[in-house]
């Protein structure tokens, strides 16, 4: 009897295989998404790559082989509780039993503890996809990053699910972790954790604005990407730092809920994470966008209210050079002395977070802050109201293209093109001023009297985070810059060389002049037009940048180097760019540049116009 039970199992699952077949159900695009299966030019694979993801050998490249293992793995008996291939695979199961119309009479006994479990933990009913703002000191986190936040009826986000995707590592030197993500020595995985922790993570550690985009997703439909998700626990794929990383990766859960989207089918070479954001945008899914401002922009908003000299009692009580209850005793206003006691509780509690301060002293000053505010009476809650900054997504598009035409001892043509992604003097709405990253910027030229087009320069890497200096945050300035440049040479010809330009200072905002920075930089040129084929220097830079208005932005810098190693000679840079905004995507810049390398000055102009896209 039990054989011929079996014969009987073994027929009704053939006859599901077939039928699968010949619906061609493995060229389903939502068996590719439930798969991650992508094409490229040698076939078609998943961008899964642990092995444990797939029932078939032969599964991360062949569909129909994963489908037909599949469907056999739900009719096997498994003794292990809540490790059937059914609770393993929610998504696939649910999908194949709606177009199979799988009778359920023929399938063995199972319980999915761990599943059911998730869903009454999560109780999923709506989700966002949250954006936290850049943060240049950390190469992980230079473009941003994206979230996706899994809401039940809680009224509070903060109680939320965060579904998070990043590569495992605990690596701290930032070059390091940019050269194994550029080529994908890290694993990549998805993790849940309660929102409030990311918040705290990224808004009081980091220092970033936090974006909240609610998607117009059904219940069903999240349920759907709970489903998948539950899927690629504890299941690893490479994680490569331009493409498939945090942004891309989540998009498969979109997809998985909502398949018509096809979001993972419309992006190129990169992803950069607010181009997601933009993509989820056009399709029409965010109905709602709330703006968190970080822990340091509420505490630089507050100190705003502020005059010079209660900003400097407040720091002052913070550093415990005066007791907290002078702020009773100065005959301050009452306005004043609530804004004093308000700073120094936010920005006591930010140090405490950096653990910058004793928890001793910490609770100390706390608590006698906290008195004396209570003294003062009820907060107001639209206090500290902070308006909203430009939208990340409304910013300029991430990609440019420039041409121009200029003079530098003959007339030349110029076209550039950069992959990504926002320079000094792009317009700053939606992105952080004195923030400048740019990755294969490439600009050629042609000179017309030699009738010669050659490569001006290309910056593989070009990075520069001017973080202006106040009372209560002392960033570090710092840029590095490594590509090719041509540079007049002693023969005074331009010559292409290879430069690797890191530097570090300091940075101060003035009112009315703008954003003033100094830096200490070396600068290494590599040749075989210099002596021994290098040239090392040390040197400083001055800069100047200033929003005059809205649509005209300044930048005026000097250069000094002194190359004592190898190829000995100095070099001074005076340069004025100058950026009109035409539109979002259309700007328009002039710059001047003086150069004296080898005793001889070199002028340039140039005047071009920029497409970003």
């Amino acid at each position: 009897m039990l054989i011929n039970t079996n014969a009987e199992e073994t027929s009704y699952v053939d006859d599901l295989i077939e039928s699968a077949i010949k619906k061609e159900l493995y060229k389903d695009k939502y068996w590719h998404i439930l798969l991650h299966y992508k094409k490229n030019i040698f076939g078609i694979r998943s961008l899964i790559d642990d092995p444990k993801f797939f029932l078939s050998k032969d599964g991360k490249h062949n569909p129909q082989k994963e489908l037909k293992a599949t469907i056999r793995a739900f009719f096997k008996h498994s003794n292990d509780e809540g490790a059937h291939p059914i609770c393993r695979f929610m998504a696939r199961f649910t999908w194949l039993k709606e177009k199979l119309d799988l009778d359920e009479s023929q399938l063995p006994e199972y319980t999915c503890k761990r599943y059911n479990d998730i869903l009454e933990s999560i109780k999923p009913k709506s989700a966002s996809i949250i954006f936290p703002t850049s943060y240049v000191n950390s190469p992980a986190s230079m473009f941003g990053h994206t979230l996706i936040i899994i809401e039940s009826d809680n009224k509070s986000k903060l109680l939320s699910h965060a579904v998070n995707y990043s590569a495992l590592t605990d690596e701290s030197f930032g070059l390091f972790f940019a050269f194994r993500g550029i080529f994908g020595l890290y694993k990549g995985y998805f993790s849940v954790l309660p929102y409030y922790k990311k918040v705290l993570e990224y808004s009081d550690f980091n220092q970033r604005d936090i974006w909240e985009y609610r998607l117009n997703l059904t219940e069903r439909e999240v349920i759907r990407m709970v489903m998948h998700l539950t899927e690629l626990e504890n299941i690893y794929s490479d994680y490569f730092f331009f493409d498939e990383n945090c942004s891309y990766n989540l998009l498969f859960l979109l997809d998985a809920a909502k398949p018509s989207l096809a979001l993972t089918d419309n992006l190129g070479w990169w992803v950069i994470p607010i181009d997601t954001i933009r993509d989820v945008k056009e399709m029409g899914l965010i109905e709602e966008i709330d703006y968190r401002p970080s822990k340091s922009t509420r505490i630089n908003h507050i100190a705003s209210l502020l005059s010079k000299r209660n900003k400097e009692l407040a720091s002052s009580i913070i550093d415990g050079e005066v007791e907290a209850d002078t702020i009773l005793q100065n005959n301050l206003q009452k306005e004043e002395q609530i804004n004093i006691c308000d700073l120094i509780t936010e920005y006591i509690q930010y140090k405490y977070t950096k653990k910058r301060i004793q928890k001793e002293e910490y609770s100390r000053i706390f608590i006698k802050i906290l008195k004396i505010r209570s003294e003062l009476g009820e907060p107001d809650e639209n206090r500290y109201r902070i308006p909203s900054p430009g939208q990340p997504d409304e910013g300029h598009k991430s990609s440019r293209i420039s041409i121009g035409i200029g003079i530098k001892e003959e007339l030349f043509q110029e076209i550039g093109y950069r992959a990504a992604y926002h320079d000094l003097l792009d317009p700053d709405e939606g992105y952080i001023q004195g923030s400048q990253i740019q990755f294969c910027n490439i600009k050629l030229r042609y000179y017309n009297c030699e009738n010669r087009i050659k490569l001006q320069k290309i910056d593989f890497i070009d990075v520069l985070s001017i973080s202006p200096w106040n009372k209560f945050f002392m960033p570090i300035s710092w840029k590095i810059t490594t590509g090719l440049k041509q540079k007049d040479l002693s023969d005074e010809k331009d010559n292409l060389i290879f430069q690797l330009n890191p530097g570090g200072g300091l940075a101060y905002e003035f009112p009315f002049i703008g954003l003033c920075y100094f830096m200490i930089e070396t600068n290494l040129n590599l040749s075989g037009k210099l002596e021994n084929n290098y040239s090392t220097g040390i040197g400083c830079s001055f800069g100047l940048l200033n929003n005059l208005t809205d649509y005209w932005k300044i930048h005026l810098y000097s250069k000094n180097y002194y190359y004592g190693l190898g190829d000995r000679h100095k070099e001074y840079d005076l340069a004025l760019h100058q950026r009109i905004k035409l539109t979002t995507n259309n700007t328009c810049n002039l710059e001047f540049l003086w150069t004296n390398v080898f005793d001889t000055w070199h002028k340039e102009l140039t005047l071009s116009w920029n497409l970003f896209f």
